[in-house]
């Protein structure tokens, strides 16, 4: 079997509404996006590890922990409502032009400081097994739309996320995850041709919820500063 040549691409913006300067923020005494970092320079199976930032000061960062910084994000792929893939697809025709395209495209968000290298190299593994064109890190969800999500109508009234198929016992509703930020583990051909994910075929790596805390706001990071601490 030919080895699939993979590239890891850490996406860190400068921009943050839950969090001023969130990814330089320091968790436990280092700025939060070298917490992945450091992750990802102990998984041996990428080939290549780079950033995708607009911001000079987390490139700063990047740089002095040796992690390749090609290219600058452009703006218009760093505002609050860019998506994501596209930042991907950004990096994989700049890796295209220079002759480093990969087969597999590993994105590690630089919000789950609680994930270990284990997490990550299991669904590099899953994923090439499930032969799928995209593998998510997911975990168990505390709310779940069959039975307790509602919405707030614009006459301020509530209504239930899902009326047709709701259930009124939570053990009697479907299992339910929430997409968290350990990793995704992507075809790069897929990623190219696609505007959304889901539109192919999509596996999934299940994680406990106590490593899958996705920093988005300051409860985030206060609940990830004490699961780190209880786990030292």
């Amino acid at each position: 079997m030919c080895r699939k040549k993979i590239i890891c691409l850490i996406c860190a913006r400068g921009g943050s509404k839950g969090i001023k300067n969130k990814n330089i923020k320091k968790f436990n005494r280092k700025p939060l996006i070298q917490w992945t970092f450091d992750i990802a320079k102990k998984i041996k199976k990428f080939d290549r590890i780079i950033l995708s930032s607009d911001s000079k000061k987390i490139i700063d960062i990047a740089k002095k922990n040796n992690i390749d910084v090609p290219f600058i994000r452009p703006k218009h792929l760093s505002k609050d409502k860019s998506k994501e893939i596209d930042a991907w697809k950004h990096a994989l025709n700049y890796l295209k032009k220079i002759n480093q395209y990969p087969d597999i495209l590993v994105v590690l968000p630089a919000t789950a400081p609680l994930r270990k290298v284990k997490h990550i190299e299991f669904a590099i593994k899953k994923f090439i097994k499930d032969k799928s064109d995209a593998l998510i890190s997911i975990k168990e969800s505390e709310n779940n739309p069959y039975f307790n999500m509602v919405e707030l109508k614009k006459n301020n009234f509530l209504k239930i996320v899902i009326d047709k198929k709701r259930f009124f016992v939570r053990q009697a509703a479907p299992k339910v995850y929430s997409m968290s930020t350990i990793c995704f583990v992507l075809s790069s051909n897929f990623i190219l041709k696609t505007k959304n994910i889901f539109d192919g075929n999509v596996t999934a790596a299940i994680y406990d919820k106590k490593y899958s805390i996705d920093i988005d706001d300051e409860y985030d990071f206060e609940l990830a500063e004490f699961l780190f601490s209880k786990k030292k």
